[in-house]
């Protein structure tokens, strides 16, 4: 790897911002930069190398980087989110239950032999999707906290099953890191509680305000970086360590300076890194030499769709519901990830389960406009009380 590498990333990242600004074409930023990666790579010129083993890595910590900024965006300090929880729950059962007759049957008739697979894809949510859609046309009330409770937890529960799925025979010890990630995860929210708390906390930030030192960006990122080694020394996939290090800040009121800086470094070089090379590892053109593949992608279309508007109709939803909750993005993006790195999925199937990722975004994103048309308009004074700025990755532009 070399700067020429590094520069030819961030121009294929800046590209992948040009169909964001389309007015009449709603184009979520992943889109466009996978798009260029797929440009760059195997599918295309094949300027990038993502067999290089430092862009490998790069690409690890911007996926970690990933992980993190999506748990940031769980709304666990709603004060209303508990009463909506046991609602979601009973959603997510049902999604499940729904989605594994669907899911055993596309497993023997697609090329993704994988019944845990197909039931985590079908009955998955993006909170990273669905939440700045929301923050950015300021939809409140009684359906919208149901909405994204609902796929606040299908989002966790999915991404945490997502390991165990994959690897089934390694089940005693991905369950063993689980539980050491969350614990130490728990041990490290207190502590930051604790050190926030106290005059020396109190001294120090105070300091790195005045000077410029983001303190809390540091360690948050001590954090992240630490729960990521932790995953990779007992084989538990690094998203959780992600997840859980962003749920910690998401517990835990930052300033907004803090959620500037972490947009800054993860947004301005490490996640569009993530996704370039992502996009340069998959082969697309797979998807038109085999018809399999096209199969594969429509499938998981169709079936998250269906399972999700008949969990809508039949927890008395309207069915924007259901499209917004069939939003995907952390999950397959990760199980992607993993299965390529891993050998567990081919490079056609890989693209399979992105493209369906990129028509299930666009739903998300008509379900929340029907969505808006149905409930009232926001008063014009009002203002939007939450401290986590929409990210710029899957919001309309």
């Amino acid at each position: 790897m070399s700067f020429w590498t590094l520069f030819i990333i961030i121009i294929a990242g800046l590209i992948g911002l040009v169909p964001s600004g389309f007015r009449r074409v709603t184009v979520p930023l992943v889109m466009g930069e996978i798009l260029a990666g797929i440009l760059c790579g195997t599918s295309g010129f094949h300027i990038l190398n993502p067999a290089d083993p430092i862009l490998q890595f790069f690409s690890s910590v911007g996926f970690a980087m990933l992980m993190f900024l999506i748990g940031t965006k769980l709304p666990l300090r709603n004060p209303d989110l508990h009463g909506a929880l046991r609602h979601s729950i009973t959603a997510l059962v049902l999604a499940l239950a729904v989605a594994c007759p669907v899911a055993l049957f596309l497993s023997h008739v697609t090329s993704l032999h994988s019944m845990p697979m197909f039931l985590l894809l079908l009955s998955c949510s993006s909170t990273a999707v669905v939440m700045p859609m929301v923050l950015e046309r300021k939809l409140q009330g009684n359906l919208v906290l149901q909405i994204t409770t609902w796929v606040m937890v299908a989002d966790i529960a999915t991404v945490a099953s997502l390991p165990l799925a994959m690897y089934p025979n390694q089940l005693p010890r991905i369950l063993l890191g689980a539980v050491i990630i969350t614990a130490v995860a728990y041990l490290c929210m207190k502590g930051l509680k604790l050190f926030r708390q106290s005059d020396f906390g109190d001294y120090y930030r105070g300091l790195s305000k005045e000077r410029g030192w983001a303190l809390d960006l540091r360690l948050s990122l001590a954090i992240l970086f630490g729960l990521s080694a932790l995953a990779m020394r007992f084989g538990t996939s690094i998203l959780i360590a992600g997840f859980a290090a962003g749920a910690i800040v998401a517990v835990i009121a930052h300033p907004k300076r803090f959620l500037k800086q972490l947009t800054g470094i993860a947004e301005g070089f490490f996640v569009p890194l993530f996704f370039v090379d992502l996009g340069a590892r998959l082969d697309f053109t797979q998807l038109f030499h085999s018809p399999h593949f096209l199969v594969l992608t429509f499938s998981i279309v169709a079936g998250s769709i269906l399972v999700h508007l008949i969990v809508a109709k039949t927890m008395r939803l309207p069915s924007v519901a259901g499209w917004m909750a069939a939003s995907q993005q952390g999950l397959p993006i990760a199980l992607v990830s993993i299965g390529l790195s891993t050998g567990t999925l081919s490079a056609g199937q890989g693209a399979a389960i992105i493209a369906a990722m990129m028509f299930l975004l666009a739903s998300a994103g008509l379900g929340t406009a029907r969505l808006a048309r149905m409930l009232p308009p926001p008063p014009p004074d009002q203002k939007d009380d939450d401290p986590q700025p929409p990210p710029a990755r899957t919001d309309e532009q």
